[in-house]
């Protein structure tokens, strides 16, 4: 089983392809689509969803995932504009899945956090510690949207193989 799991946002995406069991998931692929480029201004977010759907798409045609693992909306009360722009990223992921009939599984954040580190309110730095302890990397996955993306395919894995033998 492949899992694509994404870390969806309209400056940086985070993915990443995992695969393996339950005890040692393995990385397939991993990295980032940065939407946005250091020194030039933010295209507007039409043009920037366009670009997402375009290396959603060359991605899944790389990897082949049966399953695409995406995190569910929420809303900070600080930041409440965060989950209009995730809204847009995770649409065209959504759509790319569906054009590509792949399965979709939808995590809740906290969800994705308990089963990394043991906490549902782990922080970014305790996200990326607990990435690279899973996966045995040599140093932290950098920036925090890679080590979402890998937790939410694992996430997702996990869940995916643990219902496999409960049915």
């Amino acid at each position: 089983m492949r899992v694509l799991g994404f870390d969806p946002g309209l400056s940086i995406t985070g993915y990443g392809c995992v695969t393996g069991d339950i005890i040692r998931p393995a990385i397939v692929e991993a990295g980032i689509f940065r939407l946005t480029k250091s020194g030039q201004p933010a295209g507007s977010i039409g043009d920037r969803l366009v670009e997402l759907e375009a290396d959603v798409q060359a991605l899944v045609e790389r990897v082949q995932p049966d399953l695409i693992a995406i995190e569910g909306m929420f809303a900070h009360k600080d930041h409440p504009g965060t989950v209009v722009k995730m809204a847009h990223a995770r649409g065209v992921i959504l759509l790319v899945a569906r054009r590509n009939g792949v399965e979709v599984c939808e995590l809740k954040p906290a969800e994705v956090k308990k089963a990394a580190t043991g906490s549902g309110r782990a922080t970014k730095g305790q996200m990326q510690e607990s990435v690279q302890a899973m996966f045995a990397l040599p140093e932290l996955p950098k920036p925090a949207d890679l080590a979402d993306a890998l937790a939410i395919a694992a996430c997702a894995l996990r869940r995916h193989q643990i219902e496999s033998m409960t049915s």
